[in-house]
C-alpha cells in the first residue's frame, strides 16, 4: 500500500540525506574526543544543562510516545489518553525529580559510568553488578520497538518495502553509534529534541478543528464511531479495562520507569552540581509537551473511523504514519516525518550507548579477567571491543524487529513492555533504597530484584490474576505487581536484617 505522493517521496529522501549528513558530522566531532570507554559511556566534554536536559527529554520520549502508543489510543480511545497521557507522565516526572539529585550524588562519589556499576558499587557486590549487566539485555526489546516504529514511518514516507528500510535504518544508526558515544549523542539528541518540539506542536494542534464545538463536540465525534472510545474506561480493550489498569498500574510503572540506564544515568553527564536544577527544569517542561502527543491517536481515529485507508486495513503500529502522510501538506508532512524519525533515533542512540557500554564494561571485562587476559579499562582496545558488541546488538535487533513486523502481537509495544518493565521492576528497589537509605543490607535489594523478575514473568506467562486471561495480556499489570512485591519484601528485609545486626 503506497500512501505518499511522488513529491513527498522526493522531499523526504532529500531531507533524510541532509539529516544523515548532519548526524555523521556530529558523530565525527564526538568520535575525535572518545579515547576510552569512560568517554564513550559518560562523555569527556562539559555539557550545558540545557543540552543534557534536551537530551534526556528526547531519550525518554521515543518512538513509543510519538508513533506506537498513539496507535493504541486510536484503537481504544480516551481511556488510553488518561493512562498514557496523564497517569504515567505525572508519576514518571515526579519520580525523575525526586531521584535525580540523589542518584547523581552517589554516582559521582563512586565514579560509576553504567547502571550496573552504580548498583554493584553502591552495594559492594560484583555479582549484583553482573546480574544487572545481564538484565540489561532485556532492553533489546525496547530497541526492537523503536526499530519497528522507524521502519513504519520511513517505509510509508518513501513508499519502500519494510525489509529494505529496516536494513538501512539498523545499519546506519548502529554503524555510527560505534564511534561517537556520549560525546556525540548528547548533541545529536539535543538537535533531535528541537525537531521533536516542532513536530509535537504541529501534531497536537493538527486536530484542533475537531474541538469547534468544545470538548463535548470532540467526544461526540468519537462516540459516533464507537461509544467505548469516549469513556474513561474501555472494557473491550486489553490495556484500559478499569481504573486499576488505567491509573493504579500506570502510577506504579511511572514511578519506576525512570530507573532505565538511558534515563537515570543522564545526570552523570553534568560536570557541576549547580547545573542540576536547570537540567531538571528543562527535562520536565520539554517532556510534558512530548507526552501530550498521545492525543494524536484520537485525531487519527476520527480521520480513519474504520482504521482503513484505500480499502487496506491499518496495522496498529502504522496508524500514526498513515495519519501524517494523509493529514498534512507535503512540506509539513516531510518535516513531521523527520521529527518522528528523530524521536525514535534519540532513544535508540541512548539505548545502544548504555546497553553496549554495560555489556563491554560489566560482562565482557570481568569475563576476560577471569580468562587470564590483562585488561586496562582506559585502553583504546576497550572501544574496539565495544564496537563489536554494537555490531552484534544490531544484528540481533534487526532479526527480532523483522519478526515483529511480520508477526506482531497486536502491537510491538506489548513485546517491548514485557522486557522493559521486567528490567526497571528489578532496578527500582536498588535505585530507591541505594539513593535514600544509608545502610542497606545488600540481601534486601538483591532479593527484591530477583523477586521482581520472577513475579513479572510468572504473572504474565503463568496467566495469574483475571487480567491475564485474555489472548493479549497487559505487561503493565504484571510489572506493577512485581514492583509492589519487590518494595514490600525489600522493606521487610531491611527491618529484619537490621534488627538481627543490632542484636548481634
Amino acid at each position: 500500500m503506497q500512501l505518499a505522493s511522488s513529491n513527498m517521496v522526493t522531499a523526504t529522501a532529500v531531507l533524510l540525506a541532509v539529516y544523515s549528513a548532519a548526524v555523521v558530522a556530529l558523530v565525527v566531532r564526538g568520535a575525535l574526543r572518545t579515547k576510552s570507554m569512560d568517554d564513550y559511556a559518560v562523555g569527556s566534554m562539559a555539557f550545558s544543562p540545557l543540552v543534557v536536559g534536551l537530551s534526556l527529554a528526547a531519550s525518554m520520549m521515543s518512538a513509543a510516545t510519538f508513533i506506537i502508543n498513539p496507535g493504541l489510543i486510536a484503537l481504544f480511545g480516551v481511556s488510553g489518553v488518561i493512562s498514557y497521557g496523564i497517569a504515567l507522565p505525572i508519576a514518571a516526572l515526579v519520580s525523575f525529580v525526586v531521584l535525580t539529585k540523589g542518584f547523581r550524588k552517589r554516582g559521582q562519589a563512586i565514579k560509576a559510568t553504567t547502571m550496573a556499576q552504580w548498583i554493584g558499587q553502591r552495594f559492594d557486590s560484583p555479582r549484583y553488578a553482573l546480574f544487572f549487566a545481564v538484565l540489561a539485555l532485556l532492553l533489546v526489546t525496547f530497541i526492537v520497538l523503536i526499530c519497528v516504529g522507524l521502519t513504519k514511518v520511513v517505509s510509508k514516507a518513501l513508499n519502500v518495502g519494510e525489509l529494505w528500510v529496516l536494513i538501512a535504518v539498523t545499519a546506519f544508526i548502529f554503524g555510527y553509534m560505534m564511534f561517537g558515544g556520549a560525546n556525540s549523542m548528547v548533541y545529536t539528541n539535543a538537535v533531535q529534541a528541537m525537531l521533536m518540539l516542532i513536530v509535537a506542536v504541529a501534531m497536537i494542534t493538527s486536530g484542533f478543528e475537531h474541538f469547534g464545538d468544545g470538548l463535548s463536540g470532540f467526544l461526540a465525534k468519537l462516540r459516533s464511531i464507537d461509544p467505548a472510545l469516549a469513556t474513561p474506561t474501555n472494557p473491550k480493550s486489553f490495556l484500559f479495562r478499569d481504573y486499576f489498569e488505567i491509573i493504579a498500574c500506570q502510577l506504579v510503572i511511572g514511578v519506576a520507569i525512570v530507573c532505565q540506564p538511558h534515563i537515570i544515568t543522564k545526570s552523570l553527564f553534568l560536570k557541576s552540581d549547580k547545573d542540576v536544577n536547570r537540567y531538571i527544569a528543562v527535562s520536565v517542561i520539554v517532556s510534558l509537551i512530548f507526552f501530550a502527543v498521545i492525543i494524536v491517536g484520537l485525531y487519527a481515529r476520527i480521520r480513519f473511523p474504520d482504521l482503513t485507508v484505500d480499502g487496506h486495513r491499518l496495522k496498529t503500529d502504522g496508524i500514526v504514519s498513515a495519519y501524517v502522510v494523509k493529514q498534512f501538506s507535503v512540506g509539513l508532512a516531510v518535516v513531521i516525518v523527520l521529527g518522528l524519525i528523530a524521536a525514535g533515533i534519540s532513544t535508540l542512540e541512548a539505548l545502544i550507548q548504555s546497553v553496549s557500554a554495560t555489556i563491554t564494561a560489566d560482562i565482557l571485562r570481568p569475563l576476560r579477567r577471569k580468562l587470564g587476559a590483562v585488561v586496562d579499562a582506559s585502553s583504546p582496545k576497550e572501544v574496539v571491543i565495544n564496537r563489536a558488541v554494537i555490531a552484534g546488538l544490531g544484528a540481533l535487533s534487526g532479526y527480532l524487529s523483522w519478526r515483529q513486523l511480520v508477526h506482531p502481537d497486536v502491537s510491538v509495544a506489548i513485546f517491548a513492555q514485557n522486557g522493559v518493565y521486567a528490567y526497571f521492576a528489578a532496578a527500582f528497589v536498588p535505585v530507591l533504597f541505594g539513593t535514600f537509605i544509608e545502610r542497606v543490607p545488600k540481601g534486601a535489594p538483591m532479593t527484591a530484584s530477583v523477586l521482581a523478575i520472577v513475579v513479572q514473568f510468572s504473572v504474565y506467562y503463568g496467566r495469574i490474576t483475571s487480567y491475564m486471561q485474555t489472548p493479549v495480556r497487559n505487561p503493565g499489570v504484571a510489572g506493577a505487581i512485581a514492583i509492589v512485591c519487590a518494595v514490600l519484601v525489600a522493606g521487610l528485609l531491611v527491618i529484619v536484617l537490621r534488627s538481627r545486626t543490632r542484636a548481634a
